[in-house]
C-alpha cells in the first residue's frame, strides 16, 4: 500500500512539474503564476503547495530535471567516438547530431531562462551548468585523450581541445539564437555547413598527420 501511495505520488508531483515547466519557460520565474500551474496540472493550488513549498521550489525542481537529458549527449560522445577510426566521418555525425540536440528550440528556451535567472539563483546555474553541459565536455575530453592515445589527435590538454570543438560548433548558432529568439531562422542545410565547417576547423588544428 506504501509502494502504491509512493508511485501516486510522484505521478502527481511529475504531473505538476510537466504543467509548469512551459509556464517557467513562457513568463520566466517572476511571471510565473501559481494559479496557472495548479489549473494546467488540473489540480488545486493546495495539492501544488504540497508538493512543492514555494515557487521557488517547484522552479529549482523542474531546471534540475533537465539535468537528465545530458546524459544522452554524454552516451552520445561515447559511441561515436570510442572507436573512431575516421574522424573526419565521426566528428561529423557527432556535431550535426550535438548541434542538432541543443538548437532545438525547448532546449534554447531552457537556456534563456537559466540564464536570465542566473543572478536569483546563482547555485541553481552552477549547479545545471555542472551536471548538464559540462558533464558533456568532461566525456568528450576523455574520448579526445583515448583518440590522442591512439595517435589519430594531437593534444596534451584534452579538456580545452573538447571546448575548441563545442565552441567551434556551437559560437554562431547558440549565440545568434539567444539574441534574437528560436532556432527557426536556421535551416538544416545551414546546421549542416556549420558542423563541417567546425570540424574541418577543429582537425586542421587538432588532426594527427594522416588520422583525418
Amino acid at each position: 500500500m506504501a509502494a502504491e501511495e509512493d508511485t501516486r505520488t510522484a505521478r502527481k508531483r511529475r504531473q505538476i512539474m510537466e504543467a509548469a515547466r512551459p509556464v517557467f519557460l513562457r513568463n520566466g520565474y517572476v511571471g510565473a503564476s501559481m494559479d496557472e500551474v495548479a489549473a494546467l496540472a488540473s489540480v488545486s493550488k493546495q495539492t501544488v503547495y504540497k508538493h512543492f513549498t514555494d515557487k521557488e521550489q517547484l522552479f529549482t525542481s523542474i531546471i534540475m530535471d533537465t539535468t537528465g537529458q545530458v546524459e544522452g549527449l554524454a552516451k552520445m560522445v561515447t559511441a561515436t567516438l570510442d572507436d573512431s577510426d575516421d574522424l573526419d566521418k565521426d566528428l561529423g555525425e557527432l556535431a550535426r547530431r550535438f548541434l542538432g540536440e541543443l538548437m532545438r528550440p525547448e532546449v534554447l528556451r531552457l537556456r534563456r531562462l537559466v540564464v536570465a535567472e542566473a543572478d536569483r539563483f546563482p547555485d541553481l546555474g552552477r549547479t545545471w551548468y555542472e551536471a548538464g553541459f559540462e558533464r558533456s565536455l568532461r566525456t568528450m575530453a576523455t574520448s579526445f585523450a583515448r583518440l590522442a592515445e591512439r595517435g589519430l589527435l594531437r593534444t596534451d590538454d584534452p579538456e580545452l581541445a573538447a571546448q575548441h570543438f563545442v565552441g567551434l560548433l556551437l559560437w554562431i548558432p547558440v549565440n545568434k539564437a539567444m539574441f534574437w529568439g528560436g532556432a527557426d531562422h536556421y535551416t538544416e542545410a545551414d546546421l549542416e555547413h556549420l558542423a563541417q565547417a567546425a570540424v574541418a576547423a577543429f582537425l586542421r588544428a587538432y588532426a594527427s598527420s594522416g588520422s583525418s
